[in-house]
């Protein structure tokens, strides 16, 4: 996922949008649009184990 974070107008106070791939969130101020970015980049890099969980729940279908 390409993730970019820019102003909306050129003038300071502007607020910010943070672009993800086709989607845009706008935020007010640049700390606000960072700290998102932050947040997304730490959940998206955290391990996942919804496989793991899927195969299980397949399995305890077929035994029960």
């Amino acid at each position: 996922m390409e993730i970019q974070v820019r102003p909306l107008t050129p003038f300071e106070g502007s607020s910010w949008e943070v672009h993800m791939d086709s989607n845009k969130v706008t935020f007010r101020s640049e700390s606000e649009a960072r700290a998102f970015v932050q947040t997304l980049e730490s959940r998206l890099s955290a391990p996942h184990q919804l496989l793991d969980v899927a195969a299980d729940h397949t399995l305890s279908r077929r035994a029960g």
